[in-house]
This record gives C-alpha cells, structure tokens and sequence, in this order.
C-alpha cells in the first residue's frame, strides 16, 4: 500500500513525540516529508535527528503535498495555516484545539474542509472519552462541565496566578470554555475539546482550582441528561501524553478497525 505523505506543523517538545514515534516505527503508513515550526533552529535540528526536510515556511512543507498535517505548535498557528493547509488539499490532526473556541474561524474551517474534500481530526489532547461525552450529548438537552487542579506553578506568567497560591488552595477561574481560552490560550486546549465533544464552548462550564504543590493535571469532565452521567477523569504529570494522541490519531486514521 503505498504511504500518505506526513508533514508537521510545530517543532517543539511535543512535535518531537510525533516525529520520534515515526522514526520508531509507530507511524509505519506514513512517509514523514517535512518539518516546519517558528523556530527555523528547532525545526531544522528535529528534521536532521528523524531524516526528513526542515522546510523553512507552511508553503515550503505543502509544496511536498502532504496528506496529512499534524499540528503541534499554537493556537495562533492553527488560525494562521489551517484555511491555507486545508484549502492545498491536505488534512489535519489538530492538537491546539483552543483555536476553535472561535465560533467564526470554527465554521469557516468546516466549510473550508467541506468545499476541499480535506479533513480536521480533533486530537484528544491530554482528555479523552469523546465518544462517550458525544454519545450522551446526542441523547438529549445535556450539561456539560469540567474541572480542573492543577499546581499554581503551571499558571504562573497568567492572569490567574497570585502569591497567595503557593500556600492555599483556591478556584481560580469559573466560566465558560470560550472565556476560559481568551483568557488562558495555552493552558486550556483540554476545555475547548471537552466541549466541542458535547455542549460546545459557550455552554461548557469551566473551573480552574490550584493546588499547593500539585504536580501535573487533572481533569474531570462530566456530560449529563436524565437518566445518564459520563464522567471522565484523567490525570497526567506531563504534557507528553497530548504529543502521543496525535500519533494514537494518526494510527486511527488508517487503522482497519477503528476506535
């Protein structure tokens, strides 16, 4: 069979996961062809660590006509170059889900991808259970939230962090998934998701709790009508686990038996 063409869209700590497990054999239906990111350093070092081309624009990397584009890099980057990548005739495994907390941009991607015959695979990031969550969401009128713990390390440089949290424990955001991007857009991807699965990102509540000493993230997300509640709950001390669900995407994508 012959290999669908691979590009990837960042060059970081978590792109790195998705070309090392390429190199490793976990990606063996795909022919990795090129690297891009912000950094032209960092993408040109990964690029030579798995044997593939460092391709200095998004341009560079859709004139080797990848089928695929996996995204691992920021939400500014998925609004910048998904239109462009999905318009070229590549689809996309999107890990920076918080882009699409945007109702605009949200349904100009769908119709970009409808009128182009491409394709937007919602990575599951650190969260998982979207097929539950969306099962019961089709059921009926459901609720939807999730909550998060997490160290006040983790929300230092934010709007959110204040001394006091290195000693007490303290809810530090209750919203909705929409406010909660606007006003953290690299540290809650997960709440996007969670709510695209079910009541979308105006009606998903959020709440942020920091935790003296927490190492990682919890998160816990619950999806309820009458008579049923689904509930996932995932913890992870690193954001590993979100690099790895591209590559559990991809492998989805050709799987002949799929999850």
């Amino acid at each position: 069979m012959k290999k669908l063409k691979l590009g990837i869209l960042g060059s970081g700590f978590l792109a790195e996961i998705i070309a090392d497990a390429w190199k490793n054999g976990f990606l063996d239906e795909y022919e990795l062809v090129g690297i891009t990111g912000r950094n032209a350093e960092t993408a040109e070092k990964l690029a030579n660590k798995v044997g593939t081309a460092a391709c200095s624009s998004i341009d560079e990397l859709l004139a080797l006509k990848p089928d695929y584009i996996a995204e691992a890099a920021s939400v500014a980057a998925v609004k910048n170059n998904a239109l462009k990548i999905l318009s070229s005739g590549s689809s996309m495994v999107v890990l920076s889900i918080g882009a699409f907390a945007d109702d605009d941009f949200y349904a100009e991607v769908r119709k970009t991808a409808a009128a182009n015959g491409t394709r937007v695979h919602i990575a599951s990031g650190a969260v998982g259970g979207f097929d539950v969550l969306r099962t019961v969401s089709l059921m009926g009128e459901a609720k939807s939230e999730i909550c998060t713990h997490k160290g006040p390390n983790s929300l230092r440089n934010t709007p959110l962090f204040e001394d006091r949290l290195m000693d007490e424990e303290a809810e530090v955001f209750s919203g909705n998934a929409r406010e909660a991007i606007a006003l953290l857009p690299t540290k809650v991807n997960v709440a996007v998701a969670a709510s695209l699965a079910t009541t979308g990102p105006g009606n998903t509540h959020v709440s942020i709790n920091s935790v003296p000493g927490f190492v990682g993230d919890d998160h816990k997300i619950t999806a309820e009508i009458d008579g049923v509640k689904a509930v996932v709950d995932i913890y992870s001390s690193t954001s590993a686990i979100a690099g790895w669900s591209v590559v559990a995407a991809l492998r989805n994508i050709v799987s002949p038996i799929v999850f």
